[in-house]
């Protein structure tokens, strides 16, 4: 019974998507405090380069992980110079950090005498659970078949779900994003608070990008995520700036990346369809969410911050 297309399927969807709900509830967090990030791809391509090289280095996956989330933090900060201190556009300094992300992980893969690219990790994430009940039938390989960054995944989910909604902070990150003036008049530094979220987004796109590197795709190569980091721009919508949606969102398009490997599997007709053509599946998904969401008022109704990649001048309060 574990071993039917469905529950392959099923349990691929939770790895592929475990990714993008790192890099989704991260760019939701930095939305809500009204800054728009289109640099989510590079930052997930810094965290998946730094975190490889210190598994790689020292052997030791925690410090991957944490080298992942300090880098992805590290990068978001250019970000957050940019769109709140000097104010540029927001897209532009987002797509401007993608392609400098591109470029940089590619370049430190390939760096030094003895380069990244090529290698295989010297340790990978392994399922908790092993044998007993990860054998159970069904809900042995859905819930208990995972390594920890899976569980940690949802678990953040949960996390920035009642900090957005539960807590006197995320009431204030809230207040930041829809009506920075208002905010600041009641106390609130909008500065700090856009600085401190944006820094929590790419420090979660880290982590998102190190779990390609260090689970997925265990070999470092150029381009080890795909284009995983627009994916989760796109979910953030589908998502409607929720971060318990965006889990199931992720699992969405995590099946959606693994049904072309699945329908190869059955046998005529399905596998008569082009793989290129499954392949687009993900983004045909992400763009058709994406213009249907954001048609008309929809975007707003759905709950985009109202100051959403607007610059904050304290002057003009």
């Amino acid at each position: 019974m574990n071993d039917s297309q469905l529950i392959l399927t099923a349990v691929a969807a939770i790895g592929l998507g475990t990714p993008l709900i790192f890099a989704t509830v991260g760019e939701i967090i930095t939305e809500r405090a009204g800054i728009l990030n289109l640099g989510v791809q590079g930052m997930m391509l810094v965290g998946a380069v730094s975190g490889f090289w210190a598994t790689f280095t020292t052997g030791s996956l925690f410090l991957g992980v944490l080298v992942a989330v300090v880098a992805g933090a590290a990068f978001s900060a250019i970000h957050g110079f940019t769109s709140i201190t000097l104010r540029v556009n927001q897209i532009v300094s987002g797509l401007a950090l993608a392609l400098f992300g591109i470029g940089l992980a590619s370049f430190l893969g390939r760096a030094g005498s003895d380069p990244l690219v090529g290698n295989p990790s010297r340790a990978v994430f392994e399922p908790v659970f092993s044998g007993g009940i990860a054998d159970w039938p069904v809900v042995g390989p859905l819930l208990f078949g995972h390594d920890i960054l899976v569980y940690a995944a949802v678990l953040v989910a949960g996390l920035a779900s009642y900090y957005l909604f539960h807590t006197r902070m995320g009431l204030s990150l809230r207040a930041v994003g829809e009506d920075p003036a208002s905010a600041e008049s009641a106390g609130v530094n909008v500065s700090f608070v856009r600085y401190v979220h944006v820094m929590i987004g790419g420090a979660l796109a880290g982590a998102g990008g190190a779990y390609f590197s260090l689970a997925l795709v265990p070999t470092w190569q150029d381009d080890p995520i795909g284009q995983a980091g627009w994916i989760a721009i796109a979910l953030v919508i589908l998502a409607s700036w929720r971060p318990w949606r965006a889990v199931f969102a992720a699992y969405l398009f995590g099946a959606a990346e693994r049904i072309q490997f699945t329908l190869q599997t059955l046998g005529e007709p399905w596998s008569n369809i082009p793989s290129t053509l499954l392949a687009m599946l993900p983004f045909v998904l992400a763009i058709i969410a994406m213009i249907v969401l954001t048609s008309g008022k929809r975007a707003r109704f759905l709950g985009a911050p109202a100051a959403l990649g607007i610059p904050y001048f304290r002057e003009q309060r």
